[in-house]
């Protein structure tokens, strides 16, 4: 699905607004933690990501003049759009910013909070930013798997180009993640190239093949009873396990309780905000984050944030 746009004035707009807690500013910021991102650009402040929408590829424009409303262009189109893209880009984009969460009792019990206080004072409006797409988040879980984040970065690229498709704009290409069905006809030997170790390339098919038959499904894993169902559920696959799913369902699911409690990065940055020479141990967390019930989530990616 390889299309070629062509420039032109008089785009057509969409706006969507934002909660107030909510800026945009920090969201950039947080997007542009790596260089190696390939999904997405950052240009003069606007973001450019290609999508398929009711099939068809089209690349989108994401800009704000006020903080709190999202200007969405769509670079190379003047024809009109039918409703049902302009619904389907506004949900996306909804979605990824995570726009549908109240924010509010979050930050009041952070302000109590000694472990969250920081990085809600420093990060105010930060959205936990999503992976919409089930295949996408639970790839990239896979991908980060026991490898630093700048290597994931590479592995992404790499199964990205390599199996995905994209849109070209004024001569740039702006690639789109690979589609299930297409990595579930793989074999491990077409992954030669990733250089991935085995495992993960088996684990990608595996995950690849259900998503594509049906067998698993945003739907599926949104009518658990709860976030310890929906965990199950993923972890009887296998490759993931419950550091895996717990991301997942954090980034795509978007359960709020959803706790990846074995994450490294979340044990350094409580390390580094009570100020202690080592890690707190997993029982000490778990202590910890009692007061966070229902919004470990939030807590999560607000500590990741101290970081980087």
């Amino acid at each position: 699905m390889k299309e070629t746009l062509s420039n032109d004035e008089g785009m057509i707009e969409l706006r969507i607004r934002a909660p107030k807690e909510f800026s945009f500013s920090e969201n950039l910021k947080y997007l542009s933690r790596s260089s190696n991102e390939c999904l997405f650009d950052i240009v003069d402040q606007k973001i450019y990501r290609a999508l398929v929408v009711e099939n068809k590829a089209l690349l989108i424009e994401i800009s704000t003049m006020n903080e709190t409303e999202l200007t969405v262009r769509f670079p190379g189109r003047i024809a009109p759009l039918d409703n049902k893209v302009k619904d389907a880009v506004s949900q996306y984009i909804r979605q990824w910013f995570d726009l549908e969460t109240n924010l509010l009792p979050f930050y009041e019990l952070a302000q109590n909070d000694p472990l969250l206080q920081k990085p809600v004072s420093q990060f105010f409006g930060l959205r936990n930013m999503g992976i919409p797409d089930l295949f996408e988040a639970i790839a990239w879980g896979i991908l980060g798997q026991q490898i630093n984040l700048t290597y994931a970065y590479t592995l992404k690229r790499r199964l990205v180009e390599g199996f995905g498709d994209f849109v070209e704009f004024e001569g740039k290409q702006y690639w789109l993640f690979p589609k299930p069905d297409v990595i579930a006809k793989l074999t491990v030997e077409d992954f030669a190239d990733l250089r991935m170790t085995v495992k993960k390339c088996e684990y990608l098919i595996a995950v690849a093949q259900l998503i594509a038959e049906g067998e698993l499904t945003k739907e599926k894993l949104l009518n658990a009873k709860n976030v310890k169902e929906a965990e199950k559920m993923l972890t009887k696959i296998r490759g993931i396990g419950p550091w895996t799913a717990n991301y997942v369902l954090m980034r795509c699911l978007r359960f709020p309780a959803a706790f990846p409690i074995d994450d490294v990065g979340l044990h350094n940055s409580l390390k580094l905000v009570m100020q202690t020479e080592v890690k707190p141990t997993k029982a000490e967390i778990w202590k910890l984050s009692e007061a966070w019930a229902d919004w470990e989530s939030y807590a999560t990616f607000y500590l990741w944030r101290l970081l980087y």
